[in-house]
């Protein structure tokens, strides 16, 4: 049984937390998780598939299709390291957590939003090169280059997030409560309400890391699409003015829909002090459930070699080969 030392009115080193959930919607939360359960269901699926098919067409097998699978593979990660304890608090009611675990989920899920951003900015960099400079675009983009940005990217996310989860296990020792006011771990909703000494640095980190990893990530992302939207509108011939931009359409929706919410989510949070506590969790919540829902969509609606692997893999389940029969 964990044993809590208690010190003007502060709890000592409790080693399980409560995850309340969504305060002030608690009668309501077992409804709320069933458009949870379905949106996740749907991403899980939907970006299985996007690797299934990326997979199995060698025709994919190209930069761009590289960086869409990796993004796929992140989304479900991401969306699996949160869903199903949150689902749990809201269905079955446990809303204990390990300490250790809460750190855990914390620095995956700080963790795979650089991942997503890196990828992103690394698409970016794929159009931008094979728009504006489609010569070197072979030569620049070799498998090797490939495997270097995915550990680059997950090496530059994994470190980034690690100090967040050192300053909480080993310099704060005293807390207010054992009780979060969140339906996951997230960094601010810990440091601001749990911790009883001063948090001042890990705020500042907080903010350093969001705008010197995710800030940089849009900058060098909106550089690339000015200088790709400069080229494209140069061209001579109009039909290949709408190639070129037709292959940087679903990218530049994933890319919008990424980063609105998540700025959305974190100004919010930090500075909609009159916004009621529900609003930021539900905001943060669909942040993190939206973009990987929506991204295979996109993709494959915008993306023909996607909308063929999908037929060619449901079709050739549903239909039979009929091929055997001569007229």
């Amino acid at each position: 049984m964990d044993v809590l030392l208690k010190l003007n009115g502060t709890v000592f080193m409790s080693s399980v937390l409560t995850l309340i959930g969504i305060p002030g919607l608690e009668s309501v939360q077992f409804w709320i998780g069933i458009p949870f359960c379905a949106m996740y269901i749907m991403a899980v699926f939907g970006n299985s598939l996007l690797l299934v098919i990326i997979k199995a067409e060698r025709s994919l097998h190209e930069p761009m299709y590289v960086f869409l699978a990796m993004l796929g593979a992140t989304d479900i990660a991401l969306s699996t390291c949160i869903l199903p304890k949150m689902l749990g608090i809201f269905w079955f009611h446990p809303p204990q957590i390990h300490f250790d675990a809460c750190l855990l989920q914390m620095w995956f899920i700080h963790s795979f939003q650089p991942i997503e951003s890196g990828i992103l900015l690394a698409m970016a960099l794929d159009r931008y090169v094979a728009i504006c400079d489609p010569l070197r675009h072979a030569v620049i983009f070799t498998h090797q280059f490939l495997t270097q940005i995915g550990v680059g990217v997950t090496l530059r996310a994994a470190l980034s997030a690690a100090p967040c989860v050192i300053l909480l296990k080993c310099r704060l020792k005293f807390y207010r409560t054992t009780v979060v006011l969140h339906s996951y771990c997230e960094h601010m909703a810990i440091v601001k309400q749990l911790a009883a000494d001063d948090v001042r640095i890990d705020k500042i980190y907080g903010l350093f890391v969001a705008f010197s990893i995710l800030g940089l990530d849009v900058i060098f992302i909106t550089l690339s699409y000015i200088r790709i939207f400069i080229t494209v509108f140069n061209l001579p011939q109009k039909e290949a003015r709408f190639k070129a931009f037709n292959t940087c359409i679903a990218h530049i929706c994933v890319f919008l829909e990424f980063y609105f919410l998540g700025f959305f989510s974190f100004f919010t949070h930090r500075f909609g002090f009159h916004i009621p506590s529900y609003i930021h969790i539900l905001l943060f919540n669909i942040y993190l459930l939206v973009p990987p829902l929506l991204s295979p969509i996109v993709y494959g609606v915008k993306t023909k070699q996607i909308r063929d692997g999908v037929s060619k893999i449901f079709y050739s389940k549903i239909l039979p080969d009929f091929s055997f029969i001569s007229f």
